[in-house]
Order: structure tokens, then sequence, then C-alpha cells
């Protein structure tokens, strides 16, 4: 076994992959955990898809992707502010529509430019043997931010899952707690597309936090143990991908939900076989 994971990370691609990776796991399970916990599972969902736009005309004008998703996320994000304070629509309905205009969007002008039209596969999938050290770079520095953010914003995030109201009168400003955990959402999401790509980041984002919150219920525990699942995902997705020649990207975020269905499985039989040795005592 040891040796498959040495053989797995013998060239700078692989190990190159492997901390691109981990950076991005732990950003994602970081915030991810009060994605789950908020439930805005389809927010983090709709924003991944909706820095394609922004993605795609920075290919085609020259700019740095990483800044196109960023615009990008910025207006998705106003979007759905100002759908749900200008309108009596649910959450949900701003969120969908612009999940999938923006969507929409972004493939249409990718289509559009033959050039690009290729890539279209890689802005969605990611290309996490692709990884270079500006995006390590960038990783590194949208972790200390996603950190010092999480700590300075406990408290209120915090009220702000219990209950918006108590959390309005103990002054704790839940308006602006929600904008601020959304920009490190959309930030989680710039960060990590170069990664696993705008569609299987969501994987990331939901799936170690999900599985987290089926063990632990304290959520500071529970972010630890989401980015342990999500180191996990990440060296047994690269591993595999190597050894058996499948997408790493794809086998990584397939891993991290499969991680979920094992933990969940493992729970559910053991709460069966424990009613089974109760029963004959009643």
């Amino acid at each position: 076994m040891f040796d498959l994971i040495l053989d797995a990370f013998g060239s700078n691609i692989t190990r190159r992959a492997l901390i691109g990776g981990l950076l991005a796991a732990t950003i994602t399970a970081l915030v991810g955990t009060w994605v789950v916990v908020r439930g805005l599972a389809f927010f983090g969902d709709a924003l991944a898809h909706g820095v394609l736009p922004g993605i795609a005309l920075a290919a085609i004008w020259g700019y740095d992707l990483t800044l196109g998703a960023m615009v990008s996320a910025m207006v998705m994000v106003g979007g759905v502010n100002l759908v749900n304070r200008t309108t009596r629509l649910a959450d949900d309905t701003g969120i969908g529509l612009l999940f999938v205009g923006m969507l929409a969007l972004g493939v249409i002008i990718l289509s559009r430019e033959a050039t690009f039209a290729g890539d279209l596969t890689g802005f969605l999938f990611g290309d996490v043997l692709g990884v270079r050290s500006n995006e390590i770079r960038l990783g590194i520095v949208t972790l200390a931010i996603t950190t010092v953010g999480l700590i300075a914003g406990h408290r209120s995030f915090l009220a702000l899952a219990v209950n918006r109201d108590k959390a309005e009168t103990l002054g704790l400003r839940p308006g602006l707690a929600h904008a601020a955990l959304l920009t490190l959402l959309a930030l989680s999401v710039v960060s990590s597309f170069r990664v696993v790509g705008t569609l299987l980041v969501f994987g990331f984002l939901v799936a170690p936090p999900a599985t987290a919150v089926l063990i632990v219920r304290r959520i500071p525990v529970a972010m630890v143990v989401a980015v342990l699942f999500g180191w996990l995902s990440v060296l047994i997705g690269l591993v595999v991908s190597y050894h058996h020649n499948t997408a790493a990207s794809a086998t990584i975020a397939g891993v991290a939900v499969a991680q979920f269905f094992v933990v969940l499985t493992v729970i559910e039989l053991r709460a069966v076989t424990r009613r089974r040795v109760l029963a004959p005592l009643h």
C-alpha cells in the first residue's frame, strides 16, 4: 500500500496536484461546514456554476481566469441579494434563475469562440494535474483569509444559524454576517475551480462537511473532521487516478461523495445492530 502511494507521487506534477488538492480541500471544507449547517448547498452549487461567464470572458480577453471568476462570483452574489430584496420570491427562486442564466451565458460565450470551445470541459471539471505554483500561492493566501474570516465571524455565523432575529437582537448584524459568509464562499469557489473545476468544486463544498456532521455536532470539531475527510479524498483520488488512469478531479470528487455514503451506511448498520441487541430486553 505504501509503495502504491509513493509511486503515485513520484513526479513534480502529482506532488503539486497533491498540494493544490489539499489546499482546495481545506478551504472548501472549512467554508462548506457553514454551507451545510446553514442549508446553503443550493447556493453553493449555483455559485460554482455562476463563475463560468467570468472565466469564459477572461479566457477570451486574455485576463487572469481567477479575476474573471471572482468578478462573476460577485455578480452572482449581488444578483441573488437583489432578487431577494426587490421581490417577494423565495430565496431558492432567485438562486435558481441566476444558476441557470449564468451557466447558460458561460456556455454560450465559449461556444461562439472556436478557440476556447474545447476548454469548456477543463473549466467545468478542472485539471488537478495541471496545478501551477501561482495557483498554490493563491490557495495559501485564500486559506489565510478564510481562516481569519471564520474565526472573526464565528459568533455571528453561529447566531445567524440558530436564529436570525435573536442575532439581530444581540447586535450581531446578521445581514453583514450573511454577506461575509457568502463572500468567503465565493473565495473558496474561485480559489478551487482551477483544481477540481466549477462543477466538481461543489462536491468538495458539501461532501466532506456533510460526512463530518454525521459524526460530530460541534461546528469547530466538524470543520476539523471535514478537512480530514477532504484530505483523505484527495489522497485516495489521486492514487486511484494514477494507477487506474481515471480523470483525477472527478475521481477525487467521487471519493469525497463515496465517503459520505460509507459513513452513513456504517452509522445505519450500527443503529440496526443496537436495536436488535436491545429488542429482547423489552
